[in-house]
């Protein structure tokens, strides 16, 4: 189905990454926004580089498939939504917690009327002074590919709302060391977080059966390396199994064959793609590595029961 040998002329067009600028504040505020909590309506002179603070107070009613380049923490006090990060789907309830790393898909939707959270969004070198870019991964798992992404906060989540108000305080403010204090509430408030992700043994396959754990290893891989990995063969390597194994412990444990898995990765960077660029069909069959344009054509039919350029006319006029 899908192949390798794009020509490189197509290659040179980058996947949509959104940075923290006022073009991403359009995919995920609403126009008529009046939150006067956090970014939503602060004055530029307090705004500070590499960071953004938010309430879910005119949150947009969906957003993706998309990628962004900086870490995003969102955090529900009330109500629900629903959240696929990767493969994984998730709904937010009172006291749990998403987190996304730079590079990562995601999409919302489903957000219930009585919904009330926070969102914290911030470029890696933001917490360079306290902790290397490239370390935040390590230090902090619920930002690592293999860790977990989505939890339950229990008794920590009233510590988390507290240190997310003092941030607010200080970002309305014209205060001395302002960039300081907020850098070290959201180390503190990250803290809180690994201390609760850490107490609940979420780091650990412990109490998971030997197939379950192999499928949450693969989903996570295929998460991770859909975009170079195109093959059930690739990921058997990298768990050190055969492929037939493989594929029959995915079958057995999610009714769904292991490319399966694979092909819903690929559709969602095609959603995306299809939604937030305007790249040709052409060019996005050939970024995510289909032979021909027809084969990406009938693929994403398949999946979607749409054409892509049907689903591309559909998206902008939701969101128009």
């Amino acid at each position: 189905m899908i192949r390798a040998g794009a020509p490189e002329r197509n290659m040179k067009q980058e996947i949509p990454q959104y940075k923290l600028d006022e073009h991403y504040i359009s995919i995920h505020r609403t126009p008529e926004s009046v939150s006067a909590f956090g970014y939503s309506r602060l004055d530029p002179p307090l705004r500070i580089k590499d960071f953004e603070l938010y309430s879910s107070e005119g949150l947009t009613r969906s957003m993706g498939p998309l990628r962004s380049e900086f870490y995003r923490i969102g955090v529900t006090m009330r109500g629900s939504c629903d959240v696929q990060l990767g493969l994984e789907h998730y709904q937010h309830q009172p006291g749990t917690v998403n987190c996304t790393y730079p590079n990562q898909i995601f999409s919302k939707s489903n957000i219930s009327e009585d919904a009330f959270g926070y969102y914290v969004l911030f470029n890696p070198p933001f917490l360079e002074p306290l902790i290397p870019a490239e370390r935040i991964a390590e230090e902090f798992p619920f930002f690592h590919y293999a860790g977990t992404s989505f939890f339950q906060l229990g008794p920590a989540v009233r510590r988390v709302e507290e240190l997310l108000l003092q941030i607010n305080e200080e970002l309305q403010q014209d205060r001395a060391e302002k960039t300081t204090a907020i850098r070290l509430y959201l180390y503190l408030m990250m803290l809180e977080m690994k201390r609760s992700y850490i107490s609940q043994r979420l780091d650990s396959y412990d109490g998971v059966s030997e197939s379950t754990a192999l499928v949450m290893r693969y989903r996570k891989l295929v998460a991770q390396y859909y975009l170079e990995k195109q093959q059930v063969v690739d990921y058997a390597g990298l768990l050190y199994v055969t492929p037939n194994h493989l594929n029959r412990t995915i079958k057995e444990v999610t009714g769904r064959t292991a490319s399966a898995h694979i092909a819903e990765m690929i559709l969602l960077e095609a959603k995306s793609l299809l939604q937030y660029t305007d790249l040709s069909v052409a060019e996005i069959a050939w970024r995510l590595r289909f032979s021909e344009p027809s084969s990406f054509h009938r693929f994403f039919k398949k999946e979607t029961d749409r054409t892509p350029l049907e689903y591309r006319s559909a998206a902008h006029a939701e969101n128009a």
